[in-house]
C-alpha cells in the first residue's frame, strides 16, 4: 500500500464548532492567547489556564468529527494512512483514523509539571491540587508557545518517507510545523487544500504540489473521489 501522510490544522476542526483564534483577532475564546497557551501564563495564573482548558474539553465533548474528518479515515481501506495534526482534539480518532501523530499535544491527556513523559487520559475537569503519584501538580498535555515540540522528529520521519502528502486545514504559517513539508520528496505528489491558500505558484510549482482552493470537506470529497479513482 502507498504511503499517505496528511497534515492537518485548526481548519480541519473548524467545520465541527471548533474555534480558533487564528481566524479572528488573535483572541482565543475571548483570551489573548499567551494568557491561556504559555508558561508565562501559566505561572501567573494557573487557575484560569485549568479553567480555560476544561472548558475547551467540556466543548469537545459535545461536538463531532466532520466529513472532512471521516473522508481521511476511509482511505485506510485503500492506502497506509499517517495523520500528523496541529490539532489538539480527538475528532481524527474519532472518525476512525488510526495513526494519529499530535505535534501540539492533546486535549484529553494531562502530564505532571515534574515529570514530563508522566502523562495520563483526562476527560474531566483539571484542578489545583490534582497531581500525579510524586505529588507534582498536572497541567495540561499541551505543547504551549515558547515550548518543544517532542514529536517533531517524529514527523518529519513520517513525511520523509510518503508517496503521498495532503496538507488541509493549516495555513502553512505556524512554524515549526510549517517545515515539515520540506521533508517530503520533491517528486512526491502533494495537495495543498485551503480556500484561501497563502503560498505562491512558483513554490507549489518546485514543490509539485496542486492547490484546492476549498474547505476542507469541500476538498476531501474531490481529492477522496481522485484517490480512489488513480488505483484503478
Amino acid at each position: 500500500m502507498k504511503k499517505l501522510v496528511f497534515l492537518s490544522g485548526a481548519g480541519m476542526s473548524a467545520e465541527s464548532g471548533i474555534k480558533t483564534f487564528r481566524d479572528s483577532d488573535g483572541l482565543w475564546e475571548g483570551h489573548d492567547v499567551m494568557e491561556v497557551a504559555s508558561p508565562e501564563g501559566y505561572a501567573r495564573n494557573p487557575e484560569l489556564v485549568l479553567d480555560f482548558y476544561n472548558q475547551r474539553r467540556s466543548q469537545l465533548h459535545e461536538v463531532e468529527p466532520n466529513a472532512g474528518h471521516n473522508y481521511i479515515a476511509k482511505l485506510e481501506a485503500h492506502f497506509d494512512v499517517k495523520v500528523i495534526t496541529q490539532n489538539v482534539d480527538d475528532l481524527h480518532e474519532r472518525s476512525g483514523s488510526s495513526s494519529v501523530l499530535h505535534l501540539h499535544g492533546e486535549l484529553l491527556k494531562v502530564r505532571s509539571t515534574g515529570n514530563y513523559s508522566d502523562i495520563k487520559t483526562w476527560p474531566g475537569d483539571l484542578v489545583l491540587g490534582d497531581t500525579c503519584e510524586r505529588g507534582f501538580q498536572l497541567r495540561p498535555h499541551i505543547v504551549w508557545f515558547g515550548e518543544a515540540v517532542p514529536e517533531l522528529e517524529n514527523a518529519a520521519s513520517i513525511v520523509s518517507e510518503a508517496d503521498l502528502v495532503v496538507i488541509v486545514g493549516t495555513s502553512m504559517q505556524v512554524y515549526p510545523a510549517a517545515s515539515l513539508i520540506s521533508y517530503a520528496q520533491r517528486s512526491v505528489p502533494k495537495f495543498y487544500i485551503d480556500p484561501k491558500p497563502k503560498i505562491s505558484y512558483e513554490i507549489t510549482q518546485s514543490m509539485n504540489m496542486e492547490i484546492l482552493e476549498m474547505t476542507a470537506t469541500e476538498g476531501m470529497s474531490k481529492l477522496h473521489e481522485r484517490l480512489i479513482a488513480n488505483l484503478t
